[in-house]
């Protein structure tokens, strides 16, 4: 039913009264001041005159009394200086002036358009992954800024130096405490955060291969995500609590945010730090306010979104609009939303068609991968905000589970339930390259405790 149905033929109908008297008549009695001669009148007079008067002069000539010869003198002044006047000059009009050279008239304004990126469909390199869990609600997969990817498979979390495409074991967890439920690189690209499935979560340097601390007592159950701002870890964990752990002090729980009643499966930190995208089991998607989070009240959300209808673990910030947020359904929901994390607004739904487990933007253009379960397990690249297809990648046998992004944001490796991990150069190479930036290791260099 078209609610505006009524408007629209009442707003035809006014339309066409309208179009029946488009200039508004002026009263007679306005301009009486300005004498406009009627020269049709004239010119009638003169065409009869010529057509019997004139002919009788020519065949007999007859005399005419002074009145008539006055007329006859007033009829041919009138006559000519009408006729003189129409569409005459005094002077020659001046030429045209050209806009444009005469050369480039007839030549068409000519665009640069950019050319189309080549995405290529095949994925550029493929690893085996044994042991890969398959489980929705984890995140075992990270590409630190050091180009050093982190994978857990099991109880063992490895690490791929992308740059020297050499691989190395960083740390076997015991059955007692395993498997590796999620993994994390700190800011500084050194440091790494590994959650475990007995609700514990352990801190690593990798450049020496040593366990750094472990933080105890903030969860009751597995912690299945992870997300650092600076110097703070933030841990979900399958008993819906997120902690704020700050790692250079020994007493490392600083803040606690409940909202949610399952398990928390996603974590996001903005660009500026300055809000924190939590995703829930319980199909809720929060906004926190990080100065809100405090260690002895439980924080209020800023925005509880409730639009999907199935879990909500991909989550992904926009690097060119701070406050829009995308968002990603499970196999129920099969959308991705876009908000206003400002006013909690939902900006668009696109239906995908299939679970959404993860979500990734372009850093270079405004593009967002999303990758997918059943049934085509295809990695997704559309164009923003359009939400139209640029490519599908296809090759995994399994849902997508995970994907990370290299630091300078052109290639994107995914694991999937199929035990591979997978390489595309899905955002094709910057305009310019910008120098790497320089590790930062203030947030653990001196401060940080050493606990087990």
């Amino acid at each position: 039913m078209d609610a505006g149905g009524g408007s629209l033929s009442s707003s035809s109908s006014t339309l066409k009264t309208r179009s029946r008297f488009p200039l508004h008549r002026k009263s007679s009695r306005e301009n009486l001041d300005r004498f406009i001669p009627n020269r049709s009148a004239m010119d009638f007079d003169y065409a009869h005159y010529m057509l019997t008067e004139g002919r009788k002069c020519k065949e007999s000539p007859i005399s005419l009394s002074p009145a008539r010869e006055a007329y006859k003198k007033l009829l041919a002044e009138t006559f000519n200086m009408n006729r003189g006047r129409i569409l005459a000059f005094k002077n020659k009009p001046p030429a045209p002036v050209e806009k444009f050279p005469c050369e480039f008239a007839s030549a068409p304004v000519e665009r640069a358009e950019k050319p189309k990126r080549h995405i290529p469909q095949s994925s550029e390199r493929t690893l085996d992954a044994p042991e890969l869990v398959d489980n929705f609600y984890l995140n075992l997969l990270d590409w630190g800024c050091s180009n050093v990817l982190a994978i857990a498979l099991g109880n063992t979390v490895f690490l791929w130096d992308a740059t020297e495409g050499s691989t190395s074991e960083l740390v076997t967890i015991d059955e007692e405490s395993g498997p590796v439920t999620s993994v994390s690189w700190a800011p500084d690209g050194r440091h790494i955060a590994i959650g475990l499935n007995n609700s514990e979560v352990q801190l690593w340097d990798s450049a020496s291969n040593k366990q750094l601390r472990t933080l105890k007592g903030g969860h009751r159950a597995l912690v299945g995500s992870l997300a650092w701002n600076n110097h703070i870890l933030t841990t979900g964990g399958m008993d819906g609590r997120i902690i704020n752990n700050d790692v250079r002090i020994r007493s490392h729980i600083v803040g606690t945010y409940k909202g949610h009643e399952q398990e928390v499966c996603g974590l996001k930190w903005s660009g500026s730090g300055q809000q924190l995208a939590s995703g829930g089991n319980d199909n809720l998607v929060h906004i926190w306010d990080s100065s809100t989070a405090s260690t002895n009240s439980i924080t209020r959300w800023l925005h509880r979104l409730s639009n999907h209808t199935s879990a909500v673990k991909a989550l992904a910030w926009c690097p060119f609009q701070s406050n829009l947020l995308a968002t990603g359904g499970g196999g129920s929901d099969r959308t991705i939303k876009f908000w206003n994390t400002h006013n909690g607004a939902c900006l668009n739904t696109i239906d995908t068609g299939s679970q959404v487990c993860a979500l990734l933007w372009n850093k270079n253009e405004r593009e967002l991968l999303s990758s997918h379960g059943f049934t085509q397990n295809q990695l997704t690249l559309w164009k923003y905000p359009s939400m139209v297809k640029m490519a599908e990648l296809t090759g995994h046998t399994s849902r997508v589970l995970y994907m990370a992004q290299s630091p300078d944001g052109c290639t994107v490796a995914s694991a999937a339930g199929d035990e591979t991990l997978r390489f595309w150069n899905v955002f094709g190479v910057p305009e310019a390259a910008k120098p790497a930036a320089k590790a930062n290791p203030e947030p653990f260099s001196g401060h940080l405790i050493h606990i087990r």
